[in-house]
């Protein structure tokens, strides 16, 4: 072999680039901390009348590592660790008891705790250790005999799975794991991309067990599927569709100037501005309409009652009263890619635009995205041409 090959079989051992931000780094590292120190205290603290009983087992760093460093792991869930451990100490207690030979204790140790763990769903790497740990821990690990799966291995696998539900939460991070959903446009067809019958075909035809979470799986190619197709439209973004002459109203604005404005201007809705045009509000045909004023009872009879407690009030109703005041806006920047998302996955039909100072700049409706989409589209087969 020459050594051209030997250096070239020698660099597929790198390891790849870290993704994770150094903040998320520091905060797994603090949280190991945290949590073997409670650990460790309260374990000492109940168990330190008994000097054979440890108060801190070794595989409980190694589950600190899961738990606080790669919490979005299927390994390091809850029922992992806490059925991982228990089942894989019991293995290793039964094992050293039936086994007098430790190297041979100890293999079967480990093989039955693995297929325990796969057929129980609580695989946990550390439990091996915890397994090794029942067959080779010495004489006072073999003198508590079952007593070891209760105290330390289900005190510790408790007090450290506490501790880290206590930190994720702390800190904002999301444990136990629950998969983010995917940003899809709605029903992906077969022709468009993979469907999730397909996704569990592919994993059971590799029919090894992958550190990811399907669903996890899921969104990723999801989103990058949504990558994709925003590369396949180049640099196209919502300043590019919008409309610009946007007709728009203030709070006071009356519910029947606003019908007139839209019947004027043949547009379907009015984004509300204040005085330095900020999105404050927007108001639909809906809203003005009949079936509007059933949507917003509640609004109008609060109204009805501040104007009988104000007779000298002004004679029309304001469109205050009735405008929809959550409003998702996107900003001139913004990549029409998204906006596929939020008007195909949210059920919107006009997103306000906004500039870098978050005044009103334009207005998009789901007629100007498919305008945009279609202009794009015939791009390329103009340049070809």
């Amino acid at each position: 072999m020459s050594r051209f090959k030997v250096l070239r079989w020698l660099t597929r051992f790198a390891p790849p680039r870290v993704a994770v931000k150094w903040r998320e780094r520091l905060r797994a590292g603090f949280g190991a901390l945290f949590g073997i120190a409670v650990t460790g205290a309260v374990a000492h603290r109940m168990l330190g009348s008994d000097p054979g009983v440890p108060y801190l087992i070794a595989p409980m760093g190694a589950s600190a590592v899961l738990l606080f460093g790669v919490g979005a792991s299927p390994l390091a869930q809850p029922w992992s660790i806490i059925g991982g451990n228990l089942v894989s100490a019991t293995v290793g207690v039964t094992a050293a008891m039936w086994i007098a030979d430790p190297i041979p204790a100890a293999a079967v140790a480990i093989g039955v705790a693995i297929c325990a763990m796969f057929t129980l769903r609580c695989v946990h790497p550390p439990s091996g250790a915890v397994a090794l740990t029942a067959v080779l821990g010495g004489p006072a690990v073999h003198a508590l005999g079952y007593e070891f799966v209760v105290a330390p291995v289900a005190l510790q696998s408790f007090l450290l799975l506490g501790s880290a539900l206590v930190y994720h939460a702390a800190t904002g991070h999301r444990y136990p794991h629950a998969a983010r959903p995917a940003k899809t446009v709605g029903p992906v067809s077969p022709q468009a991309g993979f469907s999730r019958a397909d996704l569990e075909a592919v994993l059971r035809d590799r029919d090894e067990l992958l550190d990811i979470d399907t669903d996890d799986l899921e969104t990723i190619l999801r989103d990058a599927e949504i990558h994709a197709y925003a590369r396949s439209f180049g640099e196209l973004t919502c300043a590019d569709v919008m409309s610009r002459n946007v007709v728009s109203i203030t709070p006071a604005t009356t519910v029947g100037e606003a019908r007139t404005l839209l019947k004027r201007h043949d547009v379907k809705a009015l984004p509300v501005v204040d005085a330095q045009r900020h999105v404050k509000g927007i108001v639909t045909r809906a809203d003005l309409a009949d079936d509007g004023h059933e949507r917003h009872a509640l609004r109008l009879l609060l109204y009805a009652i501040a104007r009988a407690l104000r007779p000298h009030a002004d004679a029309g109703q304001h469109v205050a009263t009735l405008m929809t005041t959550h409003v998702l806006t996107v900003t001139a920047t913004t990549p029409i890619v998204e906006l596929v998302r939020i008007f195909a996955g949210r059920g919107h039909h006009h997103v306000p635009v906004v500039d870098s100072e978050r005044r009103l700049a334009g207005i998009i409706t789901q007629a100007d995205l498919i305008s945009g989409l279609y202009q794009q589209a015939q791009t390329p087969q103009r340049t070809a041409a």
